[in-house]
């Protein structure tokens, strides 16, 4: 979904990087403009679209069809898309969550467009929002977006038996921990959870600790493809030298990169979720887990003279897992074998509503609109009642847990005060937890 052709640097010839102009676009991208059938069915799915931003992925195809049956040829040149198909504020608000490509009838790919006009203002204009600038630094300097040394990348895991790849060269499965769950406090403890897990079941892994660096998912994203393709070319030659036997991840975003993109690259591995693997280990028998309502704080209200209820959990499909590679049922299957009363959110699956995180908006504020992303995403998640909402992405956890935060503040969204009468808000007892986290509070004793 949205794939990009990969450039070549290499080529000293090419003087031109990414899409500017309409004669930049593939024929596929061009045919796009006349498959479109004005359904306005993507716009509708949009994110950004959805919570007031400026961008339309319906205009971007109907503008382009426009200006080459009657504009092309008028102008002295030709102008940019930017002038006449899509405006900059459209360029910068996509979340890249694939909405409007699975949505659409008849196989357009206005998102595509989307990321490669990016890459033309990135790499030919040196034009992005400002804020990008610190998280592309620190991939470039640090390789990772986070800013944080190499040498804490193994933080996490002090006070837990987590082998690296010198200790196990040859493991079974290799943790690709990633860089959020390496550096940010709260998805550390989705890494830590995923430990114990492991552990738990006598998994044979192992981590590349201070090897490990980005993947370079935010930076092609953002249209830095030039940082994109020096970051895969680097994870690719590692991969290729250690041979792993299958790669495990937490993070979505991770699991598309290596499994979807690094092909083009030279690499092509088996990677698999962790929610998939935590699935295939209690099928297997391998974790012993205990009944949710055996644990009285975990989301139910609990009194002594009351049957112990069960657990009121509501998931939410991060964009890259669900929809973008079709990881739906694991993670409902643990929370089903957990013996929690599952209750779905009106979008959910592969028509699941995105936490606002994606297309590298998790390091630059939202561009103007009427609401957050992760606001509209929150209150849907109340409106079913649950106490926990579950989630497979550390993006996701961020997200979301501001959400919860700024709905548990004074009048709602800080952001978005003026809209505080129009969308009431109400404090929250939700509590934001990885699958990893619920199954690891769930572990029994080993027979």
């Amino acid at each position: 979904m949205g794939e990009l052709s990969p450039l070549d640097f290499e080529d000293e010839t090419i003087e031109q990087f990414g899409v500017l102009r309409i004669e930049d676009l593939g024929w596929e991208q061009l045919m796009d403009a006349y498959a479109c059938i004005m359904c306005n069915r993507c716009t509708e799915v949009c994110p950004a679209n959805t919570t007031g931003k400026v961008l339309s992925p319906a205009a971007l195809e109907i503008n382009k069809r426009y200006y080459l049956n009657y504009d092309v040829g008028t102008n002295e040149g030709s102008l940019q898309l930017t002038d006449f198909a899509i405006n900059e504020a459209a360029i910068w608000a996509c979340t890249t969550c694939g909405a409007c490509v699975d949505i659409c009838p008849v196989g357009n790919e206005p998102m595509r467009d989307i990321l490669d006009i990016r890459r033309g203002l990135v790499l030919m204009e040196n034009n992005f929002p400002g804020q990008w600038q610190t998280a592309f630094r620190g991939m470039e300097r640090t390789m990772n977006p986070w800013n944080i040394p190499p040498a804490e990348r193994m933080k996490w895991a002090e006070g837990l038996h987590v082998p690296t790849i010198t200790e196990n060269p040859e493991p079974e499965y290799l943790w690709w921990v990633g860089c959020a769950p390496s550096t940010d406090t709260r998805a550390q403890k989705t890494a830590r959870a995923f430990a114990k897990i492991l552990n738990h079941a006598g998994v044979d892994y192992a981590v590349l600790g201070e090897q490990e660096t980005c993947t370079g998912d935010s930076a092609r994203r953002a249209g830095n493809e030039y940082l994109f393709y020096e970051l895969a070319t680097a994870n690719v030659e590692m991969f290729n030298e250690i041979k792993p036997q299958k790669i495990i991840t937490t993070c979505p975003h991770c699991l598309h990169t290596i499994m979807n993109e690094y092909p083009a690259f030279g690499g092509e591995y088996e990677v698999i979720h962790h929610t998939q693997l935590i699935n295939e280990l209690i099928a297997n028998g391998r974790l012993r887990l205990q009944d949710a309502r055996e644990l009285g704080s975990l989301g139910a209200d609990v009194h002594p003279s009351t049957p112990t209820p069960q657990p009121l959990i509501t998931f939410h499909d991060p964009c890259y897992l669900g929809r973008q590679n079709d990881v739906i049922a694991e993670p409902r299957q643990i929370l089903k074998d957990l013996s929690v009363n599952l209750i779905e959110m009106p979008r959910h699956g592969a028509k699941s509503f995105c936490c606002g995180a994606g297309g590298a908006q998790m390091w630059k504020e939202e561009e103007h609109g009427d609401e957050a992303v992760n606001a509209n995403r929150f209150r849907e998640a109340q409106g079913t009642k649950a106490k926990i909402l579950a989630v497979g992405c550390p993006f996701c956890m961020v997200m979301l847990n501001d959400a919860a935060k700024d709905a548990n503040a004074t009048g709602g969204p800080r952001r978005f005060a003026r809209l505080r009468r129009a969308r009431p808000w109400r404090a929250s007892e939700m509590q934001v937890l990885d699958v990893a986290e619920i199954v690891a509070a769930q572990l029994g004793d080993k027979e």
